[in-house]
């Protein structure tokens, strides 16, 4: 890839847990990490933590890069930074097969068409969704994204992340991975294969370069169209150069970025800062 073609992007994601009396040991897992695919290379990722402890990694059901630790003594904060240096590329236009050839290829992606928890529609979404077919799967895909981006006012705490697609469709709130859900609601119901994607995305299309500048995590979604055609609903755009992906899977509940317990009878609070500039 030459650097016309692209972005170079920085990302640190730090998160931190205060407990208000020592938890005794905690056991977690972490998609911070992300990989090497076809539209960005990683550079350099890494992820910390404090207390130390060892780490072990795998690429679970979905592909996505999973860093495990357990932190096996007393301790009232815990915290966990990843970093990665990215380089990103603009994807190709997405290609347009018919309804048969999505037909024949959803054989082998039952996980992307069946509804998972934060996903199943209504009746009135299914309706929705039917009445947005078109007679190509990627114009389909378009009017969902669409109606997706225009069904809701992007605002922050309304929703959780147990929230349903259905639930925010009834609010005409939430923020990206509601977004995500509503589309991935509605692609599914007419039978196209999607998935859920987190990562990051620099919200300033012409950033400056070298300036760091505050961001958070950001959930978007993939379509089979012939390919997989990544589309952001929430910012109605397609992926491109500003987007990082970490993992992907049914919804939010395959890929959180940060999932563990803690032994002990202490509260705590959770603190996220994610942190992102262009370097090039």
């Amino acid at each position: 890839m030459s650097r016309s073609d692209g972005w170079r992007v920085h990302v640190t994601h730090e998160t931190r847990f205060d407990y208000n009396a020592p938890a005794r040991a905690s056991y977690n897992e972490l998609r911070l990490t992300p990989r090497t695919e076809r539209h960005q290379t990683a550079l350099e990722t890494k992820v910390v933590t404090v207390p130390a402890a060892p780490q072990y990694a795998y690429v679970d059901y979905w592909g996505t890069h999973v860093v495990a630790f357990n932190v096996d003594r007393g301790h009232e904060v815990l915290t966990i930074t990843g970093t990665a240096l990215m380089d990103t590329q603009q994807p190709e236009a997405p290609e347009d097969a018919s309804w048969d050839d999505v037909a024949d290829a959803s054989f082998t992606m039952a996980d992307h068409l069946a509804h998972a928890v934060y996903t199943a529609p209504d009746a009135e979404l299914a309706a929705i969704a039917t009445s947005l077919r078109a007679a190509r799967p990627l114009e389909t895909a378009r009017r969902i994204m669409v109606r997706a981006h225009e069904s809701l006012r992007y605002m922050r705490g309304v929703t959780g992340v147990h929230t349903s697609a259905h639930e925010a469709f009834v609010d005409g709130a939430g923020v990206c991975q509601d977004f995500a859900h509503l589309a991935l609601s509605m692609t599914r119901s007419v039978g196209l294969p999607s998935r859920y994607v987190s990562g990051y995305l620099h919200p300033e299309t012409d950033a400056v370069i070298g300036e760091e500048i505050t961001g958070e995590s950001h959930a978007w979604v993939e379509v089979w169209t012939g390919t997989w055609w990544g589309y952001d609903p929430t910012n109605d755009c397609a992926v491109g150069e500003r987007h990082v992906a970490i993992g992907r899977g049914r919804d939010y509940a395959d890929v959180p970025p940060v999932k563990g317990i803690y032994a002990g009878n202490a509260e705590h609070t959770m603190h996220v800062d994610v942190r992102i500039k262009r370097t090039n």
